[in-house]
C-alpha cells in the first residue's frame, strides 16, 4: 500500500516460535553460553564507545542475553537511534531509562511481551519525553503495554504481528501520535476514543478481526491512509465521507456485500418517542423550566434523518440501511445509513426495481466531493 507523501510499510513480521524446553543439564550449558555471549558484546560495545555516537544497531546475529547490555548508557550517552531487533530481547531494562536523547527505538522481532518487558517509570523518564518513534512489532504482547500510554510526545507506534486482541481507550493519550501500526493481531473492536488522536495520519488495522468502524472515525480529521483489508467488514459508517484528507483506503479481503441490501429490523418507536418527534419536527416552543431535566436532556438527543426530503428525526427506534456509494467511478461501498422509518424515502433506496437506477444515481452525487479527493480505494 502506498499513499501521497512517501511508502506506507506493509509491516508482516515472523513470530518467532516458542523455545523448546531443555533440560537442567542442557539449560546451564545455554546459560553459560549466554553469558559468554554478554560479555563477548560488552566488550565489543566498551571497544566501540563514543560519547558523540548517536546510532547503534545490534545486528541480529548478535543474540542478547534477555536485555539490553549493561554499561550501554554509559559508552553510548549521545545515542538517539537504538535498533536492537531480532537479537532475542525479552526486556528492555533500567538501560533504556539512562538515554535521555533517544527519539528512535526499533526493537521488533523479539521476545517482548511478558512481565517486566518495559522498564518501571518509563513515561516520567527523559527517554519517555524524547521518544518519537517506537516499533515494537513482531514480539508476544497481548495488550498495549500502559506503560506506552505515557509516552506523550510518541509521533509513530508499531505493535503490528503482537496478540492483541483489543485497543485500549487510553490510546487517545497519545496527542502527538502520526503513524499508528496494529495490523496482524487478533482485535475484534476499534475505540470510538481513538477518533481523539488529532495528528494522526496513517492508521494501520489490517489483518485482524474488526466487524464494525465507529462512526467516531469520522473526527480524523488528518487521516490520509487507512488500511483495513482482511478483517470481518461488512458495511462502513457513512461518516467516513467526513474524512476530508483521507487519500486512501485498503479494504480488501473483507465479505462487503455485493449488492443492494436493505435491513428492514425495526422496534416500533415508544409514546415518549412519538411525543418527542413531534415536539421536533413542529418546533414546538419549551423552556427548560417548562419539562423535567431528563426530558430536556433526551429532546437533546435527537437525530436528523439523512433524507433531505424528510425532514424527520429520531431518537431510539429507527432503521438501518445498507447505502452503496461509488468512489473513483469504479468501486462501490457499503455504507451505513440510519432513517427514521420503513415508510421513509430516502434518496439512497427504493421502494421498486424501477427506482434503483435514481437510488444510485444519488449516491454518486453524494460522493462526488470524496471521489475527487480519494486516490486509491483497495478492495481486491
Amino acid at each position: 500500500m502506498a499513499a501521497a507523501g512517501g511508502a506506507v510499510p506493509e509491516l508482516e513480521p515472523d513470530l518467532e516460535p516458542e523455545p523448546p524446553r531443555r533440560g537442567p543439564v542442557a539449560a546451564a550449558a545455554e546459560g553459560e553460553d549466554e553469558e559468554v555471549a554478554e560479555a563477548e558484546l560488552a566488550a565489543e560495545l566498551a571497544a566501540r564507545r563514543s560519547a558523540e555516537a548517536r546510532r547503534l544497531v545490534l545486528p541480529p546475529r548478535r543474540r542478547l542475553s534477555g536485555r539490553l547490555p549493561a554499561g550501554l548508557s554509559q559508552w553510548f550517552p549521545a545515542l538517539e537511534v537504538l535498533d536492537v531487533s531480532g537479537t532475542g530481547l525479552a526486556e528492555l531494562g533500567a538501560e533504556l531509562l539512562a538515554l535521555p536523547r533517544l527519539h528512535t527505538l526499533l526493537a521488533k522481532n523479539n521476545r517482548l511481551g511478558g512481565p517486566g518487558s518495559l522498564p518501571k517509570g518509563l513515561g516520567q523518564a527523559p527517554v519517555g519525553r524524547s521518544l518519537r518513534v517506537l516499533n515494537l512489532s513482531g514480539n508476544r504482547f497481548a495488550e498495549v503495554p500502559p506503560a506506552l500510554l505515557g509516552l506523550r510526545g510518541l509521533q509513530s507506534l508499531s505493535l503490528g504481528g503482537n496478540r492483541l486482541h483489543g485497543i485500549p481507550p487510553d490510546i487517545q493519550e497519545l496527542r502527538s501520535l502520526e503513524f499508528l501500526y496494529l495490523g496482524g493481531n487478533f482485535i475484534t473492536s476499534i475505540p470510538p476514543e481513538l477518533a481523539n488522536l488529532p495528528s494522526l495520519s496513517y492508521l494501520v488495522l489490517c489483518d485482524n478481526k474488526i466487524q464494525s468502524i465507529p462512526p467516531q472515525l469520522a473526527q480524523l480529521h488528518s487521516l490520509r491512509s487507512l488500511s483495513l483489508h482482511n478483517n470481518l467488514l461488512t458495511y462502513l459508517p457513512r461518516e467516513i465521507l467526513n474524512l476530508v484528507h483521507l487519500e486512501e483506503l485498503s479494504l480488501r479481503g473483507n465479505p462487503l456485500v455485493v449488492r443492494f441490501v436493505r435491513d428492514l429490523t425495526y422496534n416500533p418507536p415508544s409514546l415518549q418517542e412519538l411525543a418527542g418527534r413531534t415536539v421536533k419536527t413542529r418546533n414546538v416552543p419549551y423552556a427548560p423550566s417548562d419539562l423535567p431535566e431528563n426530558l430536556v436532556r433526551y429532546l437533546s438527543l435527537a437525530s436528523n434523518c439523512p433524507n433531505p426530503k424528510c425532514g424527520g428525526v429520531y431518537f431510539d427506534s429507527c432503521v438501518r440501511q445498507i447505502k452503496f456509494v461509488d468512489f473513483c467511478g469504479k468501486y462501490r461501498l457499503p455504507l451505513m445509513h440510519y432513517l427514521c422509518s420503513p415508510e421513509c424515502s430516502s434518496p439512497c433506496s427504493s421502494a421498486s426495481q424501477s427506482s434503483t437506477s435514481q437510488s444510485e444515481s444519488d449516491s454518486e452525487d453524494e460522493a462526488s466531493v470524496a471521489a475527487r479527493r480519494m486516490q486509491k480505494v483497495l478492495l481486491g
